[in-house]
């Protein structure tokens, strides 16, 4: 499989989970998106209808990301579904909490390339919203979770480096059922040429072989690991390495 471009998302995957990497990256096989993304999509869905209708009332904005979850997940097979779209009016309301105090966002969903030196590919992502009526301005990333950390994960950290232009404030919003909290990502630069350096062993290792087969050959599934959990990750693990 021919890889076009480089992601945030993809990249840290690969320093997670390099088999879950190569199966999807490489020989092209995908999980069916589960609840939790749905999710996501959803919360940010409402998020952004209630941030640019700054006066929208919030049950409008949650009834705007169940209607988009319903929708996402129409053909899901997850069984967590239903847990899941329960949490949804908390995370809206939490989110709008954090983010209406900015005002209106200047844009949302804002595309960007990024070609670093020494990359053959480039790397391309969305951030989710942006203020640039605030000092330099401040970009978001929205994060939905279970529950709320104490400080940035390293991976949302690169992600939110990624997204800003060296001048703008880099932010990471996570939102649970019934809190929020906000971080401001410090050393931008570093996390940003750590994203780069990530992206130049990505490429060094698709160096190695043409043929998928190696890359299943060299690697093995942590079935420990959150992204081997579920019953179809599982069976994609003894399909393609036997374990």
């Amino acid at each position: 499989m021919q890889i076009e471009h480089h992601s945030p998302s993809s990249l840290n995957l690969f320093c997670v989970s390099p088999a879950m990497y190569c199966l999807e990256k490489i020989v092209g096989v995908r999980q069916p998106v589960g609840a939790p993304a749905h999710r996501g999509t959803a919360v940010e869905h409402g998020t952004t209808h209630g941030l640019l209708s700054l006066d929208a009332p919030v049950e409008d904005c949650v009834a705007v990301a169940l209607e988009k979850f319903d929708t996402v997940s129409a053909l899901s097979a997850d069984g967590r579904r239903d847990a899941h779209r329960d949490t949804i009016p908390g995370m809206v309301e939490n989110a709008l909490s954090a983010l209406r105090p900015y005002g209106k966002p200047t844009s949302c969903q804002g595309y960007i390339e990024w070609r670093p030196e020494g990359l053959a590919l480039p790397i391309v992502g969305y951030w989710d919203y942006r203020w640039d009526q605030h000092g330099n301005g401040i970009i978001v990333d929205l994060k939905t979770s279970e529950r709320i950390f104490n400080s940035v994960k390293t991976e949302h950290a690169r992600q939110i480096s990624f997204y800003t232009d060296g001048n703008a404030t880099g932010r990471v919003c996570y939102v649970s059922p019934h809190k929020h909290t906000t971080f401001r990502v410090e050393n931008l630069s570093e996390h940003r040429e750590a994203l780069r350096q990530i992206a130049l062993r990505v490429e060094r290792f698709m160096e190695l072989s043409d043929d998928p087969q190696f890359y299943l050959d060299i690697t093995a599934p942590d079935l420990q690991s959150p992204y081997w959990s579920g019953p179809v990750a599982r069976q994609l693990a003894y399909e393609h390495w036997r374990i």
